[in-house]
């Protein structure tokens, strides 16, 4: 009996001992669930100080990517797997930048950063393009001279967005219309003496020849004549509650296997209406990160 009671005990013993192990492992797989980066984005879709107070650069078509020093992650705070290789050299330093393989490829570049082993081949496109220095107290023009200073050799997947200055909108707006024309997506104007502020900062401006969004799917409607069985457009719901219809920017693959409902995706638009409903709006994409 002495004996049965003993092994009673031990396994008592074991199992108390465990209950501690077993609560930190779901502490830790709390704690590593992604939390949205407090990044700085653009506030402005247009200059608010004479051009020449800004640097401007193409805005590029990828996905936003924190190297932390050790770790790349997406705006959402999302870990993304990378080759061994393809961070090799990288700083042990906070960047702020873009993931981008070239104009026109950001399905490509979408595909890879959902990936959960990275494809070593397809890596070798990818560029990490450095636009700031997120843990930096100088103003932009200094984090910018320190990043081409430092950064710029140290590999060959990574590179230092190129900032240049104008001294009137008129070359700014030839710049904006040569880039859309070759494929881009528009410019990122910088206020020269702006500090990194998280969250909505009016220094930074999005330039485009046209204005984008997010809302939410909230309905799906069915195609007619050649689009029969497919998609046919998309009910959405705007930021401020705006309903409206995207029916165009689709692909056929994407009309077959629209956005869930739910899901939030990017649109583009040409102004208002006079009742405030986007003008011309198009779909663009499926947001990244939901």
């Amino acid at each position: 009996m002495w004996v049965y009671l003993s092994r009673i005990i031990v396994v008592v013993l074991l199992f108390i001992g465990l209950v501690p192990n077993l609560l930190s492992q779901d502490i830790v797989v709390t704690a590593d669930k992604h939390q949205r980066l407090k990044l700085q984005h653009a506030g402005s879709i247009s200059p608010q100080l004479p051009i020449s107070e800004y640097f401007v650069s193409e805005k590029l078509d990828g996905v936003r990517g924190f190297w932390n020093g050790t770790t790349m992650y997406t705006r959402s705070g999302r870990k993304i797997a990378l080759p061994d290789w393809f961070v090799h050299g990288f700083p042990a330093q906070a960047l702020d930048g873009e993931l981008w393989i070239a104009r026109g490829k950001f399905d490509d570049i979408s595909g890879l950063v959902r990936q959960t082993r990275p494809d070593q081949e397809r890596w070798r496109q990818v560029k990490f393009m450095v636009f700031d220095l997120p843990e930096s107290k100088q103003p932009f023009e200094v984090r910018y001279r320190y990043a081409v200073d430092h950064f710029s050799h140290l590999s060959p997947f990574l590179r230092v967005i190129s900032q240049r200055q104008y001294d009137n909108r008129k070359d700014v707006d030839q710049l904006l219309t040569s880039v859309v024309d070759a494929g881009g997506e528009g410019l990122m104007l910088h206020r020269r003496s702006a500090i990194y502020l998280q969250g909505r900062n009016n220094d930074v401006v999005k330039l485009k020849q046209y204005q984008d969004a997010e809302a939410v799917v909230i309905g799906h409607y069915p195609g007619k004549g050649k689009y029969e069985g497919m998609l046919g457009a998309l009910e959405v719901k705007a930021a401020d509650g705006t309903i409206f219809r995207l029916g165009t920017g689709f692909s056929d693959e994407q009309r077959k296997k629209p956005p869930r409902i739910g899901s939030s995706v990017t649109y583009k638009y040409y102004g208002l209406t006079k009742l405030g409903v986007p003008r011309f709006a198009s779909f663009v994409r499926v947001r990244l990160e939901q």
